[in-house]
């Protein structure tokens, strides 16, 4: 399906300020207000609880409290349905390098394997990144290992379909993400790009049957 005006408009807009954004002095809580929070909003998640869900059901818990040796971390974004927790999301500024620097992957897959979570996604909108989140993160690790996906906000319009089949909210309802995640269990942590297409073509068709059925 093709991404929805609000995603070409924030690639746009990115694209026309992409040094002042990569520059270090554009703040993480300024990309998740003016691009992630709409990002996800557009995935058909109530970002802001719009609905006034209680806080133990609300779709997206922003800093969300999670107990690793001891101490409490917390996460920037936990999607998750009915109170339970699908995955999560950790940013960081766009002048922060995700595809070669260590210590984002690591922190996102500690936070995430300590949850008990298949997936999760780190993004600073200039790059975004899906881990498998499945085997025990080492301080040491490449930020390659463990993850599935790679791509920058170039290209985003273009993965927008596979990104719907995963990690909208109608898409986790459905199962696809649970299917997703299984299938790279049965890979192993060592899914390669190919694999991932495979899959999401399959979800695509399962998400399009769905559409002409409502």
């Amino acid at each position: 399906m093709p991404a929805p005006q609000i995603i070409l408009d924030l690639v746009d807009r990115f694209e026309r300020n992409v040094e002042a954004y990569t520059s270090g002095h554009y703040n993480e809580t300024q990309l998740r207000r003016e691009f992630l929070d709409p990002f996800f909003k557009a995935l058909g998640w109530d970002v802001a609880n719009e609905q006034g869900h209680a806080e133990a059901y609300k779709d997206v818990i922003h800093e969300d409290a999670i107990k690793i040796g001891g101490a409490t971390k917390a996460p920037d974004y936990c999607f998750q349905i009915g109170g339970t927790r699908k995955f999560f999301l950790e940013a960081k500024k766009p002048s922060v390098n995700l595809k070669d620097d260590t210590s984002p992957a690591f922190q996102l897959r500690r936070y995430a394997w300590s949850a008990k979570l298949s997936l999760s996604i780190l993004t600073d909108f200039e790059e975004f990144a899906i881990y498998d989140c499945r085997s025990k993160p080492n301080q040491g690790d490449k930020p390659s290992i463990a993850r599935i996906h790679y791509f920058t906000y170039k290209q985003h319009a273009v993965h927008w379909d596979e990104i719907v089949a995963i990690f909208s909210k109608d898409a986790i309802f459905k199962g696809s993400f649970d299917k997703f995640a299984e299938g790279k269990g049965r890979r192993g942590t060592a899914a390669v790009d190919q694999a991932f297409l495979e899959d999401i073509s399959e979800w695509r068709k399962d998400i399009a049957q769905n559409l002409v059925g409502c």
